[in-house]
């Protein structure tokens, strides 16, 4: 089922000038054309033209009645629920899946993760643990240029610091 919304407008009171256009009924018909183009090319619909009462005050305690012209345009709604379509996500399994695959270790790695880890209740094959990851970092599996370049700058820094420290 279409479902729709309405525009309500005044009726134009004034004729509007055009080239070539002469005479108070060619303005006004001129006025009330522009109105309608302008709203079709938004979308709008015209519908019929009422003219309705409007009470409105008048001094201090009276009233008049006043009848209104106004113009009456609709068009098909665009914020309905039937044409709101979600985008769905994967099912959570897949997300699963790719998280779980093994990533192969590379040489450049600086953690070896083929090591095997001691059992928990052993102190000594824990000692032997710590001592060959130290060995493999020795031997030149991890790249510490960066941290030597960062050394090298703090061991400077702290030796200008010290030297303009005044003895006291």
């Amino acid at each position: 089922m279409s479902r729709y919304e309405y525009k309500v407008v005044p009726a134009p009171t004034k004729g509007l000038k055009g080239k070539g256009i002469k005479g108070a009924e060619a303005r006004f018909s001129h006025a009330i054309q522009e109105l309608m183009n302008g709203l079709s090319g938004y979308g709008w619909e015209y519908q019929r033209a009422e003219t309705l009462p409007s009470i409105e005050r008048s001094g201090l305690t009276s009233s008049t009645t006043e009848w209104r012209n106004i113009l009456v345009f609709r068009r098909l709604r665009e914020h309905d629920a039937e044409l709101f379509a979600p985008e769905l996500l994967p099912p959570p399994e897949t997300a699963a899946q790719e998280s779980a695959k093994p990533v192969a270790p590379t040489q450049d790695d600086p953690v070896r993760v083929d090591a095997e880890l001691p059992a928990k209740d052993s102190k000594a094959g824990a000692d032997t643990a710590v001592k060959s990851i130290d060995s493999e970092w020795d031997n030149g599996v991890e790249d510490t240029s960066d941290v030597d370049g960062i050394g090298a700058t703090l061991e400077t820094l702290v030796a200008t610091r010290k030297s303009a420290k005044p003895d006291g």
